[in-house]
């Protein structure tokens, strides 16, 4: 794409030793996405592979430890609580919006960690969170955001590492790799592929229901967005919090979150600037014709969009809203913790993403729907 900005902020550090998503796979996974990709691996990239394959055997064992000792008990584990959905695109602000609401002790949010091993964090969490931090950076590879394997993460990577087909997989062959579009709305899924989907999903739910008895779970992955419907199927009593963001914004940030990705994760080394526009786009269109379908169907009470914009501009006033709309409780048990939380806010700084007259026409060409529909046009 000719027209798109050359300068792009730079990528975050990320060591060679610090784990990448593949080291949380179990065997069968990790060699099922070899497989199907060719063994297709850069050479600068062999060392990527290998420390996977070494690690995998030891998730096996840990997983197989996990079934022994709490199978039963997960099987037989009951979802108290619809859980609360963040949904939006990526870099639409879900991340900062996941960390202020679990600061509220009546939630619970899988952490980095539990998304990473979630075959046998039951059985191994407690010793990698408590003394293997140094393993990762302290900045996540696109942002400025902090890293740690006890912040809220997304739980679409946890889906992936249990062997469920996700978008997420990309990330490791860019070049070759099924891009599994269909898994981002869910329109054109078998009922067997929907139903595999959904005992893996709930399998996981149920593990973390265990891990956080009596909490009410807050879930946040922009792949959630377009499958709000079948989120609603199975839990009709959620609530979906959904974030917007200037397209002008949005794209540019999109395109640096997989650049990023793809430099410190993916198992090619190297990328196409067309084909990773053409994704973008082919992201959005998948992920808001299932999110505008799905929504038409779901009570105003349990859904509610929130621009970035202005979960920025004032975040304590945004919760408030969103405790007041979604009926998610006394907000006066949130508002200290959410003060302290976002002390040192105003100081953040979101990478900036200048662009030209013409790429921003053809940004606002792509996102045409999106901005006329959310007041972005």
């Amino acid at each position: 794409m000719k027209n798109a900005p050359k300068a792009q902020p730079a990528i975050n550090e990320y060591p060679t030793w610090a784990p990448r998503f593949w080291h949380g796979m179990r065997p069968g996974v990790w060699w099922r996405l070899l497989r199907k990709n060719g063994f297709n691996i850069s050479g600068g990239r062999a060392h990527i592979a290998v420390g996977v394959s070494l690690i995998c055997p030891v998730n096996e064992l840990l997983w197989g430890t996990q079934q022994l000792l709490m199978g039963r008990k997960i099987r037989n584990t009951s979802i108290q609580q619809a859980p609360v959905f963040i949904l939006g695109h990526w870099r639409s602000g879900t991340t900062f919006l996941h960390e202020l609401l679990v600061a509220d002790s009546r939630f619970a949010s899988p952490n980095t960690y539990q998304c990473f091993a979630p075959s046998h964090f039951l059985v191994s969490g407690s010793i990698i969170t408590r003394f293997g931090g140094f393993l990762l950076p302290k900045k996540r590879p696109m942002d400025e955001m902090a890293a740690g394997w006890m912040l809220p993460q997304e739980d679409e990577f946890a889906l992936m590492n249990l062997g469920l087909p996700s978008p997420y997989l990309r990330i490791a062959f860019p070049h070759t790799q099924e891009k599994f579009l269909e898994y981002l709305d869910f329109s054109k899924l078998s009922e067997v592929d929907l139903n595999y989907w959904r005992e893996g999903f709930l399998r996981f739910i149920k593990t973390l229901s265990l891990a956080y008895p009596h909490k009410r779970l807050v879930l946040k992955s922009p792949t959630h967005t377009g499958r709000i419907a079948e989120l609603y199927k199975l839990f009709p009593n959620a609530r979906f919090i959904h974030l917007t963001r200037d397209p002008r914004k949005l794209f540019p940030s999109t395109m640096r979150l997989w650049r990023a990705l793809d430099h410190v994760q993916s198992l090619h080394d190297s990328y196409n600037e067309d084909q990773l526009i053409q994704y973008v786009r082919e992201c959005m269109d998948h992920m808001y014709s299932g999110y505008h379908r799905g929504r038409a169907n779901i009570p105003d009470h349990q859904v509610m969009d929130l621009s970035y914009e202005t979960l920025v501009a004032d975040p304590k006033a945004a919760v408030r809203e969103i405790y007041q709309s979604m009926d998610l409780g006394d907000f006066d048990n949130i508002s200290e913790a959410l003060d302290k939380k976002l002390v040192g806010h105003k100081e953040y700084r979101t990478n900036r993403h200048d662009l030209d007259e013409q790429w921003e026409r053809q940004v606002m060409s792509y996102c045409a729907d999106y901005a006329a529909r959310y007041g972005y046009a």
